[in-house]
């Protein structure tokens, strides 16, 4: 499968180089780019791209009012920025963003965002990722997480806590010696009771609701 992106930038040279990077990949190919928020938007829903990458900061819309517009809609969008603000962080993906990378994070962790995104999964980049999680649970923490539809298991409570520590499903699997399936299928039945989209909102969900302790 070859996964289709839309580029979405306001300056035409940052799209330029993303297009490079993601073009040298078998896998990946871009299908349309938009330099700024309005286009975006209208691009996606005329080319359905599987993954739309999107930055912050562009005229007429910003990128979280793209990820929110776009929340219901199949493309998953992944925020690329060269701010890394808490606040931006936590505004894309309470908007549904599946993953937020910083323009400097490299070509790889680009390429694996938009992989992750297209499988459904979600990445933000590591420098980021804990300071935000953690600042969940503290003081200033703004919300309380919201109960599950359905009782979490105990097995599925050790999955979340995994999940919250930057684990991935390999990793999960591995420390507790079960099958890399059986951890996919909970992590499914985890996203439905908790009511999220992806990995990322699991592990806000855990931070929110002080399953951490002091990590």
């Amino acid at each position: 499968m070859t996964i289709r992106v839309l580029l979405a930038d306001d300056q035409a040279m940052i799209r330029a180089s993303l297009r490079i990077i993601l073009e040298d990949q078998p896998d990946i190919t871009v299908v349309a780019e938009a330099c700024d928020g309005v286009e975006a938007i209208e691009q996606a829903r005329t080319t359905q791209p599987d993954v739309c990458l999107v930055d912050i900061q562009m005229p007429r819309l910003d990128g979280i009012e793209v990820a929110r517009a776009l929340a219901a809609a199949p493309p998953r969008v992944v925020m690329v920025t060269t701010f890394d603000l808490d606040e931006y962080v936590y505004a894309a993906l309470r908007c549904g963003a599946a993953g937020f990378v910083l323009k400097d994070a490299g070509p790889s962790l680009l390429v694996e965002a938009v992989r992750a995104a297209y499988a459904g999964d979600a990445l933000i980049s590591p420098s980021i990722t804990l300071r935000l999680l953690r600042r969940l649970a503290g003081p200033g923490a703004r919300t309380e997480g919201r109960a599950p539809v359905q009782p979490l298991t105990a097995r599925e409570i050790q999955i979340v806590q995994a999940v919250a520590r930057g684990r991935a499903n390999q990793e999960i699997a591995d420390e507790l010696f079960i099958s890399l399936s059986t951890v996919k299928g909970h992590v499914s039945c985890i996203l439905t009771k908790l009511g999220v989209r992806s990995r990322v909102e699991i592990a806000a969900w855990a931070w929110e609701s002080h399953m951490m302790g002091t990590e």
